[in-house]
């Protein structure tokens, strides 16, 4: 990898689900089957539980870390070892399960993003005119070798570069997944920690610590990170729902002045 901090892939799949493709050029009916208000903006109930987004990791010196580094690769039954740096960083691999539930997009050409593109950085999905959304393969899991001080919102670009993903990385996030006590939880990662550290100090268990890709549903919405087609059908779907709330309101108080005014007939005079 050298030295720069863009992660090097080796890629193994969980599964190998078809993916389902749609133009963006189709119809709004659609459209609405994956970029819906009900589907992108509304919360689901979350089984699982969530954590604080914060971690306080403790800073290693290097001879703690060359002693966590020796302990980690002698407790792993495979080859993707953790190696220390002359200047005291270190490298090895984390694996990341992708679980999104939404389509990702990606440029109808199918073509490979270049150097140039890659050092733009996730703006060049501006210049995409036209694009192409599929699902990605439910479970599919990536094996990234990193650097220690790469950071998760680096891992998200580099995972989206690797897709082709045109989607803006805000639209993602990686989160940290334990099991304690038969329970499962959720925490999400901020932007500058870094997920190798956290597996070296978690130890190879998957159990203690594995991580995952799953679309960022925070409380607030960030339109920022939304395409220009997806912006307009949010606003025609958000127009029918209102004019359906209108006619529903308009259709109740017609029935009760209906109502009354039958009411009033059947009142004897005087």
């Amino acid at each position: 990898m050298g030295e720069a901090e863009t992660p090097s892939f080796e890629m193994t799949w969980s599964s190998t689900t078809s993916s389902g493709y749609c133009s963006q050029e189709d119809s709004d009916s659609e459209l609405e089957q994956y970029f819906t208000a009900r589907t992108s903006l509304v919360r689901r109930p979350r089984r699982d539980q969530d954590e604080p987004v914060q971690r306080e990791t403790p800073d290693l010196s290097q001879a703690e870390t060359e002693q966590k580094i020796k302990d980690y690769n002698g407790q792993i039954n495979s080859n993707l070892f953790m190696s220390l740096n002359k200047d005291g960083s270190y490298t090895g691999f984390i694996k990341v399960q992708l679980k999104l539930v939404r389509p990702v997009s990606v440029p109808s050409s199918k073509k490979p993003p270049s150097l140039q593109d890659a050092r733009r950085g996730p703006g060049r999905s501006t210049a995409v005119r036209r694009r192409t959304s599929f699902y990605l393969p439910k479970d599919a899991i990536k094996h990234l070798h990193v650097l220690s001080r790469t950071r998760a919102r680096e891992v998200i670009e580099a995972l989206l570069r690797k897709f082709m993903v045109v989607d803006d990385p805000r639209k993602f996030a990686l989160f940290e997944r334990t099991e304690r006590h038969g329970q499962v939880y959720f925490r999400k990662l901020s932007d500058d920690e870094q997920p190798l550290k956290l597996r070296l100090l978690a130890g190879p268990s998957e159990k203690a610590l594995s991580f995952v890709l799953k679309e960022n549903d925070s409380g607030e919405v960030n339109w920022d990170a939304f395409s220009m087609p997806e912006l307009h059908n949010f606003l025609r779907i958000l127009q029918r729902e209102e004019e359906e709330h209108l006619r529903q309101i308009l259709q109740k108080y017609s029935r009760c002045r209906q109502k009354i005014q039958e009411a009033l007939h059947a009142c004897p005079l005087g």
